[in-house]
């Protein structure tokens, strides 16, 4: 059996929100699975999350670029939000942004560019911790292109042009009126950046996302004590609704719910000229994934390791 550390419930507690002695019981029932006992939680009704992208921990910035057909999105991390408004991080940030455009959004080719400087990225970025004297980060990079079309962007919580806490990125495939079509892009890209959603389509979800949540809605459904035909229709119905709220084309536009984003698209495609194409969507949050400094949860912790 896994040694259920206070670490691990309390890791469980961030993530689902549930108590601390609930917490336990999960990890205990499923031997220190995290992702397993936020679903048991679930199951059991104590959980309603049904994802957890990650604890938002490190400072720093996301900073998007577009040109046209192409745009990139980088995240460069500092230890503090202090140094995430020093201008010469903000500017290295835009740079690499800018690089990001041009190498595909490959980190390692970017970090060999060469800046104006003649030093390469990777040694510009060594000499701005030693300026800055902090720790800093070159932590991903991604890249969108269309064939004829626009990248829109868009910055949320911008503190300076194109760098902010959250930023995005839509690809819109279309032959026609590139004003329109931006338009209708940073249109798409804020509700992206407002509901963050998982993919795309429904065909470009994760399956393993699929088979956890099916997992999770049929034992609900069984809790019902319907019979099994009964039970097969409530769980394709609630994945129908999971896939309105994670999936891009079938989620409710924000500025208009009564309108999905692709009758959205559909309905624009008049006004462009030419029928639109959602061809790719990419968002990125500030620290999304990393871990943050912990709260001090001595006394609540002291009280669960007690019990064990």
């Amino acid at each position: 059996m896994a040694d259920i550390t206070a670490a691990l419930v309390r890791e469980l507690r961030e993530v689902t929100g549930v108590g601390m002695m609930d917490c336990k019981k999960a990890l205990i029932e499923t031997d220190g699975d995290v992702a397993a006992a936020t679903d048991w939680l679930r199951k059991k009704g104590l959980s309603k999350a049904a994802k957890k992208s990650g604890r938002i921990a490190s400072e720093g910035v996301v900073a998007v670029a577009a040109a046209d057909i192409s745009g990139a999105m980088i995240e460069l991390n500092s230890e503090t939000d202090f140094v995430s408004r020093n201008s010469d991080f903000q500017a290295f940030a835009k740079s690499l942004a800018d690089y990001a455009n041009n190498n595909n959004g490959d980190v390692d080719a970017i970090l060999a560019t060469k800046m104006a400087s003649g030093d390469s990225v990777a040694d510009t970025l060594t000499g701005l911790i030693a300026k800055i004297g902090e720790n800093m980060s070159f932590r991903r990079a991604v890249s969108l292109s269309v064939s004829n079309g626009v990248v829109a962007r868009y910055v949320h919580n911008a503190v300076a042009t194109d760098i902010g806490r959250i930023g995005v990125l839509v690809a819109l495939e279309s032959t026609g009126d590139t004003g329109k079509l931006e338009e209708l892009g940073r249109k798409i890209a804020m509700h992206v950046a407002a509901t963050s959603p998982l993919a795309l389509s429904v065909e470009d979800l994760d399956q393993d996302v699929v088979a956890r949540e099916r997992d999770v809605f049929t034992e609900q459904a069984r809790a019902s004590g319907k019979p099994d035909n009964i039970i097969e229709k409530m769980v394709e119905g609630r994945l129908r609704k999971f896939y309105q709220e994670v999936v891009l084309l079938q989620q409710s536009f924000v500025m208009n719910p009564d309108q999905t984003i692709s009758q959205l698209i559909e309905t624009a495609s008049e006004d462009v000229g030419a029928p639109v194409a959602l061809a790719a969507f990419a968002r990125m949050g500030l620290g999304e994934g990393l871990e943050k400094k912990t709260e001090d949860f001595a006394a609540e912790v002291a009280s669960v390791a007690g019990g064990a």
